[in-house]
C-alpha cells in the first residue's frame, strides 16, 4: 500500500511556554533540530534521535514532535510492529504500532502527550490503517511521575483516548502476564472487514478465548 503523510501543526500553550506540535516530520528536517538530554526513556538522547530520524525515513514511519523553539522536548512513534513480537505476523502492510511516546519532565503534566497524539491523527491516511499499542508497567516511569502502577495505567488509557485508541483483549503472554499491561487500538474507517478478522487471528491464538 501507499504511505500517504500529510503535515500538520498546532501550538499548545503550557505552563512551562509554547510549544509547537507538528508533524510527520522527515528525517533530514528531524536531524538538523536539538534533541533534549531528558528524552532519554529508552537509550540515551543522541542514540534515540539516531533511532527516530531511521524511523522519519521509512516509508511507513511517522514522528510527531513536541518542540520548545528548536529543541524537541517531546514525541510520538509511529512503525511496523517489531518483526519479533506477534503482530508483525501477519504481515500487515495497515497494522502500525505506536512504539514509543515520550515527553520530558518539565512539560509533563500540560497534556503534550495527548496533543502529540491528536495532531497524529489529524492526518486523514490514518483511517487507513489499524494502529496498536502495548502497555507494559515495566516500562512506565512511576518513579519520576509518583504514580502507583494504576494510577499510571489510569493515565496512559486516558492519553490514548485522545487519540481514539481504546481497550482491546488479547491472549498475547506478555500482556497477560500482569493485569496492569493492555493492549489499546484504533481500527481508522477505511479499514475492511478482512483487515479486522486477520487483525483478531493476531489477537487471540487460543481460539477458545475468541
Amino acid at each position: 500500500m501507499e504511505h500517504k503523510k500529510t503535515y500538520y501543526s498546532k501550538e499548545l500553550e503550557t505552563k512551562a511556554g509554547l510549544l509547537v506540535i507538528e508533524g510527520p516530520i522527515p528525517g533530514e528536517k528531524l536531524a538538523k533540530m536539538e534533541f533534549h538530554g531528558d528524552l532519554k526513556a529508552f537509550r540515551p538522547a543522541p542514540k534515540q534521535l539516531e533511532a527516530l530520524v531511521e524511523i522519519a525515513d521509512l516509508p511507513e514511519g511517522r514522528i510527531i514532535i513536541a518542540r520548545d523553539g528548536n529543541t524537541v522536548v517531546g514525541y510520538v512513534t509511529f512503525l511496523y510492529p517489531d518483526p519479533l513480537e506477534r503482530w508483525s505476523e501477519g504481515h500487515m502492510e495497515n497494522l502500525l504500532e505506536l512504539g514509543a511516546i515520550e515527553v520530558i519532565p518539565k512539560y509533563r503534566g500540560n497534556a503534550v502527550g495527548k496533543h502529540l497524539l491528536k495532531v497524529s491523527m489529524m492526518d486523514d491516511a490514518m483511517e487507513d490503517y489499524i494502529i496498536i499499542t502495548t502497555e507494559y508497567y515495566w516500562h512506565w516511569d512511576m518513579k519520576g511521575t509518583g504514580l502507583n502502577v494504576w494510577e499510571y495505567r489510569k493515565m496512559m488509557e486516558k492519553m490514548m483516548s485522545a487519540g481514539g485508541l481504546k481497550w482491546f483483549a488479547t491472549d498475547d503472554p506478555e500482556i497477560c502476564s500482569h493485569p496492569a499491561n493492555c493492549l489499546m487500538v484504533r481500527i481508522g474507517k477505511r479499514v475492511g472487514q478482512e483487515s479486522i478478522e486477520q487483525f483478531d487471528r493476531i489477537r487471540f491464538k487460543n481460539r477458545y478465548m475468541y
